[in-house]
């Protein structure tokens, strides 16, 4: 299938490319599945949520008639502040009103803050968004959407699944508005670590960009507990400047329908923030706002989730063992398979329809093909353990055997 092409930004809303999930529906059509189906492409949390957030919901039901403000409310801005520095070791360094905003997920977080820190005039020496490669399709929608220059930068395997900071010129990094960083990454489950966070801090500050650090799957890991770049930057006793980081309950606490992110960090760039999102952001509901501060603060629910995807990775490492080049992902709920001996990506996702009845993601709908002609994502599937672990069990299974 033909890849997106990436157009002249004058033309930007209509180059930004379909999703990866439609493009999937395209590429599988009307082949009808060899077994009986299992979908392992979206990453949409299968496990329980923690049942205390509906009784409180309906606690606070009378509250759907009035609008919510846009910066949330102070308890659960409290609320978010206290998990922040509980988890990442942060003292008091937190304030609930001038370094944190809850958001309407952190996808509305992720898309919109370009529009904030990418400069608007039109000879803009700050005109490149700086996005891994592979990456999750909305930094680069959001940053065509913009106006920037996505600039993407190899994550492979060969550079342990995360960008080689080094191999980022500075002429770059002086052109760069804003540097898109996930940890642990989508799709490939790596950590940065915290001297690595420490020297994109530091990057971002000498050439004066927004480092902007996706860390949804922060409560997802296999043995060590991801560090986190609030918690770098306090290392560095240099406060919060051109930070900004965002998380949320949906992979946390399997709640990707209650819609409560987090952004954190930088105050100024979080009262620009708010004073966006006041004019036409998402808002999110004065019930799902209690239900969230409540939730922030319970660990209980979070540990039994990690479990259950690490039991998940338990049986991946079981089945397949040395095949498709397996590695426990360090953190994140995806397996990132190596397919090449079926030809690629989308060759051994037809496969694994046809044969199997496993829907999985081609690798290359997660990335681009760099100036070198070289496309990380090519040669990958990715797939989500998020069904239950005797369905894993059985979709692996057929995988091995396809």
């Amino acid at each position: 299938m033909r890849r997106p092409v990436w157009v002249k930004m004058s033309d930007r809303f209509d180059s930004i490319p379909p999703s990866p999930f439609r493009r999937l529906a395209e590429l599988i059509g009307n082949k009808r599945p060899g077994h009986e189906p299992i979908v392992m492409t979206v990453g949409e949390p299968g496990h329980p949520f923690p049942e205390f957030v509906i009784d409180i919901i309906k606690q606070h039901q009378a509250d759907f008639r009035k609008y919510p403000p846009g910066d949330g409310t102070p308890m659960v801005r409290q609320a978010i502040a206290d998990w922040l520095s509980k988890r990442y070791g942060l003292a008091d360094a937190v304030d609930p009103d001038r370094h944190v905003l809850p958001l309407c997920g952190t996808r509305e977080g992720l898309f919109s803050i370009p529009l904030i820190v990418v400069p608007l005039d039109s000879d803009r020496k700050k005109s490149k968004v700086i996005i891994p490669n592979p990456f999750y399709h909305s930094y680069a929608g959001a940053a065509v959407a913009a106006g920037a220059e996505p600039y993407f930068v190899m994550a492979s395997k060969e550079t342990g699944f995360l960008p080689d900071l080094d191999a980022i010129s500075v002429e770059v990094l002086q052109e760069t508005a804003c540097f898109f960083l996930c940890t642990p990454a989508n799709p490939q489950g790596a950590i940065a670590d915290i001297e690595y966070l420490k020297k994109a801090i530091l990057l971002a500050r000498s050439h004066d960009f927004t480092l902007l650090v996706d860390e949804c799957y922060s409560e997802i890991y296999d043995d060590k507990k991801p560090p986190g770049a609030l918690e770098a930057a306090l290392q560095l006793n240099q406060g919060f400047d051109n930070i900004l980081v965002f998380n949320s309950l949906s992979k946390r606490s399997n709640l990707a329908g209650l819609r409560v992110g987090l952004c954190a960090g930088d105050e100024k760039l979080i009262a620009r923030f708010v004073k966006y999102r006041n004019l036409g952001a998402p808002q999110i509901p004065l019930p799902h706002l209690a239900a969230a501060a409540v939730t922030w603060g319970d660990e209980d629910h979070v540990v039994a989730n990690r479990k259950l995807y690490q039991n998940k990775i338990d049986i991946a490492e079981n089945i397949l063992k040395d095949r498709f080049g397996f590695y426990r992902p360090p953190g994140g709920f995806f397996l990132w398979l190596d397919v090449s001996e079926f030809g690629g990506g989308e060759q051994a996702t037809l496969k694994f329809w046809d044969k199997a009845g496993v829907k999985v993601l081609p690798g290359s709908y997660l990335s681009r093909i760099d100036a070198s002609g070289a496309d990380p994502g090519e040669n990958y599937v990715r797939i989500a353990l998020v069904q239950s672990e005797k369905t894993t069990q059985e979709a692996l299974t057929r995988l091995l055997n396809a």
